[in-house]
């Protein structure tokens, strides 16, 4: 046999991503970031005085407290992840690294994150950061399979990252900080009907009891609308509270009446899956855009001593 023919039948190596960046795939890196903006958000809209070294604690342990959550979800449904496309190739189940090796990272980093929070900020935001893992990991993860409430249940843990932001500068839960919780809860549930349409055969390939699977896609896509109509009238509470001013208002309002014409377009869509893909997009385009006009109300405030 020639080396030519030799090589042609040789089998290729597969290629591995580096360690490194298996351990950073198991934090969730996009969703970690995204709390950080939120705890961020809220620490800004309640800080009386601005400390870069408390700030830093802050976002130091609530990005271990988040990351190690993410790594524990990733440990608990590795079995699980195999059975869909989105996520057989992470690091658990492409067995990569061995079980263990995650779930030690995992523990260290959220007992870590815990105490950062605990030592440096306060006890409240560590106490808050603790609830969050809890309900992520000890009761949205399992309940994923067993019923489809399990999506607002798991709007709690994603909900609480712009309040422990509030408490890190206060130290107290107060009215504003849980507006703030409020608002997140509410964009979680149009958000994940989104993804979970998208997704619909892969959660179905995983045995998550997703509502269009449970209860039908038109019911999914109602739900969807409903909760948009709840989001945008939460969004606005905020300038009432004294939360936020008016420029904040008629950015929200603008955002909220854009994200609800889209819902709207749902019930009538002849192309559901093209027509979530886009509800999904927007769902991304309108929380960090309602953050921005959040800080940067409370600059303006600020400047004119409102």
């Amino acid at each position: 046999m020639s080396s030519v023919q030799t090589a042609s039948v040789m089998p290729i190596p597969a290629i591995h991503p580096p360690a490194w960046r298996d351990y950073l795939t198991l934090t969730k890196p996009r969703i970690t970031a995204m709390c950080l903006m939120m705890t961020a958000g809220g620490y800004w809209l309640a800080m009386s005085r601005f400390s870069g070294l408390h700030l830093l604690w802050t976002l130091l342990g609530s990005a271990a407290v988040v990351a190690g959550s993410c790594v524990l979800n990733m440990y608990a449904e590795r079995e699980n992840d195999k059975k869909m496309r989105r996520t057989a190739q992470r690091p658990l189940p492409a067995g990569r690294m061995a079980a263990w090796k995650a779930l030690v990272f995992g523990v260290v980093l959220s007992l870590a994150g815990t105490a950062l929070l605990a030592v440096f900020v306060n006890v409240l935001t560590a106490s808050l950061g603790a609830i969050a893992l809890f309900s992520y990991v000890g009761l949205y993860t399992p309940l994923k399979r067993k019923t489809s409430l399990f999506l607002l249940i798991g709007t709690i843990p994603g909900a609480i990252p712009p309040l422990m932001g509030w408490t890190a500068a206060t130290g107290a839960i107060e009215l504003p900080g849980m507006m703030l919780f409020f608002v997140l809860l509410a964009w979680q549930l149009p958000h994940f009907l989104a993804l979970s349409l998208v997704c619909e055969r892969d959660y179905e390939q995983g045995g998550i009891q997703i509502v269009s699977l449970v209860r039908g896609e038109r019911n999914a896509r109602l739900q969807a609308l409903f909760y948009s109509v709840i989001l945008l009238g939460v969004s606005l509470a905020l300038v009432p509270f004294k939360v936020a001013g008016w420029f904040y208002f008629f950015a929200a309002l603008g955002l909220g009446v854009w994200f609800l014409v889209i819902a709207l377009q749902g019930l009538s869509a002849t192309a559901p899956k093209r027509w979530a893909h886009r509800f999904f997009y927007a769902s991304l385009i309108y929380l960090p855009a309602l953050t921005g006009a959040l800080m940067i109300d409370a600059m303006i405030r600020f400047s004119y001593g409102a």
